[in-house]
């Protein structure tokens, strides 16, 4: 197979390595890809947003399968494009991408599915705003409707600070605050038929304890040991199936992944969230333990072909992945400095390295070029192996004022030691 993955971060890193570990995928490319993934695939200089570059550029390569990675290009209609002129695509259309690009959405199709979730609501003015606030409570959950890279959701005890999120944003959802652990699921989906991977739980606050800002991610983890027996089957019988069912129904079938983040409250499981791609971080520890090949089940989605009955293979043991992000990430990351080490990090057995926010600048040198630099993976045969060995990696990486969580995976270690 031939196969063109749109996007350039540590998510379509994983993408990329897994494909290029399937011995059924013989030709790579990368849209506009990163020096990491450029290792591994050809890269070509468009934007990935831009349905007309998209599709010229497949119409000149010719790819048997285009993976969207990001959620931009979604929402932009690229998949749309690619489908009208003849080529599989893994990615939803751009009205399934609602489900991401529109929190108030979601939330309606949910309410139609029957699918549990926070109650919420949709605030446009200032007053609704309050009255939300009011209604819920703190701690007060403020999440733009539309894309945010993952750093639009603030979850706050000081009403002040709820209310300046909600006027930063227009238009708001309000809603309940969930309480208990949080968990992601990812479903691989035809329009008709899903099948799940393996859950995961990332880590969005910027620091340790989960203190300070919202970001993209700050590491993950994979399996989750402390999860209920019997949660897949659940989450997959009373959310992702009724979703997909209901997009089906409304005359938009959804192909691709959706994402479901979970809170696995008191009163039982809850979304938090879906999204229209896959979840970073992650996808990085997901697609490690992932032994069924990638491209078959990728085309499979895009093509409609993927069996019910399908039962993924999964390697043993755990992986842990940690992000090195730059100074000042997530408000104002310091781009342009050199990042050394990731040979010496890369050499720690069972560790390997993904690019996320890298460049190379005019000297050759690889730079930072963006808020989340790299992700760090480490392997083991359970948690407390694949931790040791991720953070040891971590050690031997340079950047200057670069900061990264010294805690994921922790609490699952320790809880596991009893």
């Amino acid at each position: 197979m031939r196969i063109l993955v749109l996007g350039s971060g540590g998510r379509e890193h994983a993408i990329v390595r897994a494909l290029h570990l399937d011995p059924a995928v013989a030709d790579l490319h990368a849209a506009p890809g990163n020096p990491g993934i450029r290792e591994l695939a050809e890269g070509h200089a468009i934007d990935p947003a831009d349905p007309a570059a998209v599709t010229a550029l497949a119409a000149r390569l010719r790819p048997d399968l285009v993976v969207v990675g990001p959620e931009a290009p979604l929402v932009a209609g690229v998949a749309d494009a690619l489908r009208a002129s003849g080529v599989p695509v893994f990615g939803p259309d751009r009205e399934a991408a609602r489900i991401e690009g529109s929190k108030a959405f979601a939330k309606e199709v949910m309410a139609a599915a029957g699918v549990p979730t926070a109650k919420a609501r949709v605030c446009t003015a200032p007053e609704e705003v309050e009255a939300a606030l009011t209604e819920f409570g703190p701690p007060y959950v403020v999440k733009n409707d539309g894309l945010a890279a993952g750093k639009g959701v603030v979850v706050t005890e000081d009403r002040g600070l709820a209310v300046r999120h909600a006027r930063s944003c227009g238009r708001v959802v309000i809603e309940e605050y969930l309480d208990g652990p949080e968990a992601s699921l990812f479903a691989l989906c035809d329009g008709t038929t899903a099948v799940p991977l393996m859950p995961a739980q990332d880590f969005k606050r910027a620091y340790d304890g989960d203190e300070g800002p919202n970001t993209g991610g700050m590491g993950a983890y994979t399996p989750l040991p402390w999860a209920p027996e019997g949660l897949v089957d659940e989450v997959m019988s009373t959310v992702v199936r009724p979703t997909v069912t209901e997009l089906r129904r409304r005359g938009t079938p959804y192909v691709g992944v959706l994402y479901a983040g979970l809170a696995l409250t008191s009163a039982g499981v809850r979304v938090v969230e879906f999204n229209a791609r896959f979840g970073d971080p992650e996808t990085q520890v997901v697609l490690d333990r992932l032994a069924t090949p990638l491209g078959g089940l990728l085309h499979a989605c895009a093509t409609g072909g993927l069996a019910p009955e399908q039962r993924l293979e999964w390697r043993p043991g755990a992986a842990v992945t940690v992000v090195v992000a730059a100074e000042g990430y997530p408000a104002s990351p310091v781009k342009g400095d050199p990042v050394t080490g990731l040979e010496e990090a890369a050499a720690v057995e069972g560790a390997y390295v993904l690019h996320a926010g890298t460049a190379v600048n005019e000297d050759g040198v690889l730079v930072s070029g963006g808020g989340r630099v790299v992700n760090v993976v480490g392997t083991g045969p359970d948690l407390a192996a694949a931790r040791r060995t991720a953070y040891a990696a971590v050690e031997k990486i340079r950047l200057r004022g670069s900061h990264h969580r010294g805690d994921i995976a922790r609490a699952a270690v320790e809880r596991a030691r009893g």
